[in-house]
C-alpha cells in the first residue's frame, strides 16, 4: 500500500487542483506484484517510445508488440492517435494539455505494468519534463520504465509525412505542431536511441529484445523462444 500512496502523492503534486487524496482511501490487493508476476509468469514494465511525428514509433510499436505475443508474453500497444479518440479526446495540442495527455498515459501504462502486462507506448511526449513525471511514477512503484528515443532528422520525417501533417503544419493549418511550430526536447537519457532512418523495423525489434534480455526482462519464456 505504502507504494501506492507514494504515486497518489505523486500526482496530487503534479496538480493541485486534485481532490485532496485525505478524502479517498487506497484499497489494496491481498495478491503482491511479485505474486502476480509469478503467476502470470513474466514481468511488467513500460516502453515508452518518443520521438516526431513520422519517425517510426508506432510502427516499431506494432512490431515489437506482435513479437512479444509471439513469445508467448502479454504486450499491450498504447498509441498517441488512437487514446485521443477515447481517453484523452478532451485534450487539444496546447503544452499544457500535451503534459495531461503524457500524465495520463503514463497512470494507465502503469496500471499495465503493475499487472504483469508489457505496455508500449507510443508518444510523441516531446517535453523532458513529462516524460520526466513518467519515469518518475514507474520508479515510485519499483516497475522498470525503459525510455526508446526513435531518432530521425525532421528533414526525413517530414518527406515521410504519412498523414500530410508536416504540410498543413507549414501551411499554417495546425497550429502548434512538434518540430514546426512546437519543439521537441531530445531525450538526454534513453536507454535504448533508435535511429529509424538508418535501421530497418526487423533490426530495430531484434536490438530492442536483445536490450530487455540482458535486462533479464523476458523471463524463461522468451529466453526459450529466441535461443
Amino acid at each position: 500500500m505504502a507504494t501506492w500512496v507514494r504515486l497518489l502523492s505523486l500526482s496530487s503534486l503534479k496538480d493541485p487542483t486534485n481532490i485532496c487524496i485525505s478524502n479517498i482511501t487506497w484499497h489494496a490487493s491481498t495478491v503482491t506484484h511479485a505474486e502476480r508476476c509469478a503467476l502470470r509468469n513474466q514481468k511488467g514494465f513500460t516502453l515508452w517510445f518518443t520521438g516526431l511525428s513520422a519517425s517510426g514509433k508506432s510502427t516499431i510499436a506494432i512490431a515489437l508488440e506482435q513479437h512479444l505475443l509471439h513469445l508467448g508474453l502479454a504486450a499491450y500497444r498504447l498509441d498517441g492517435d488512437n487514446i485521443r479518440f477515447g481517453l484523452n479526446k478532451d485534450l487539444g495540442f496546447s503544452e499544457k494539455d500535451r503534459g495531461e495527455n503524457i500524465r495520463r498515459i503514463a497512470e494507465v501504462a502503469l496500471l499495465f505494468a503493475d499487472s504483469c502486462t508489457i505496455a508500449l507506448t507510443s508518444f510523441i511526449s516531446p517535453y523532458r519534463s513529462d516524460r520526466a513525471t513518467a519515469r518518475t511514477l514507474h520508479i515510485a512503484g519499483s516497475i522498470p520504465f525503459i525510455e526508446i528515443y526513435v531518432h530521425v532528422p525532421i528533414e526525413v520525417a517530414e518527406s515521410r509525412d504519412p498523414k500530410g501533417l508536416y504540410a498543413k503544419a507549414r501551411a499554417g493549418e495546425i497550429q502548434d505542431f512538434t518540430g514546426v511550430s512546437a519543439p521537441y526536447e531530445e531525450p538526454e537519457d534513453a536507454e535504448i536511441v533508435i535511429k529509424s532512418g538508418e535501421t530497418g523495423v526487423e533490426e530495430t525489434v531484434r536490438q530492442i529484445v536483445e536490450y530487455l534480455e540482458d535486462k533479464d526482462l523476458l523471463g524463461s519464456r522468451g529466453k526459450a523462444k529466441t535461443a
